[in-house]
């Protein structure tokens, strides 16, 4: 069975109420992104290397609870707290390399809210379902930050 090589960009916009630090910050840590990364509560993120840094590496497993089937490497080519990142994401399982992508995610502070835009510049080797599956993650992930946001703007300030 031969490979369909699949390409597309994908950009999402988010309004978020936070600040671009605060945003930031969820974004860096990786115990905030095993709550807010997954695109559903039927799924999660472990995350096996943390390496937020200009050239470090994350690597984490992802699927369905109980089911972590698929392997992400992130490597980090730019970043610029709080307004920049720039990485690459190969998305594999076993042996077989589903996708690369090229993601830049910049946020900008306006009036006590960030605008977010993420560019997502995917390869899919395994046809068009690994694209909308792509963009269906990147979607529900960021409507799920900013929830996340929500949240601990709540429990920061007792509302």
């Amino acid at each position: 069975m031969g490979q369909t090589v699949e390409h597309d960009t994908i950009i999402i916009r988010e309004k978020l109420g936070a600040s671009a630090e605060e945003v930031f910050a969820a974004w860096e840590d990786p115990k905030a992104r095993v709550v807010w990364g997954v695109p559903s509560d039927d799924e999660a993120i472990a995350f096996l290397e943390n390496d937020f840094r200009v050239g470090g590496l994350d690597v984490h497993q992802c699927g369905q609870k109980g089911d972590l089937r698929f392997r992400v490497e992130t490597r980090y080519h730019d970043i610029r707290r709080p307004d920049l990142l720039l990485f690459t994401e190969r998305v594999s399982t076993g042996d077989m390399l589903l996708s690369a992508s090229l993601i830049t995610v910049a946020m900008k502070e306006q009036d006590n809210a960030t605008e977010l835009s993420v560019t997502v510049q995917v390869t899919s080797m395994v046809g068009m379902d690994m694209i909308e599956a792509t963009r269906g993650g990147w979607q529900a992930s960021l409507v799920r930050l900013s929830g996340y946001l929500e949240r601990s703007q709540r429990e920061q300030f007792g509302a």
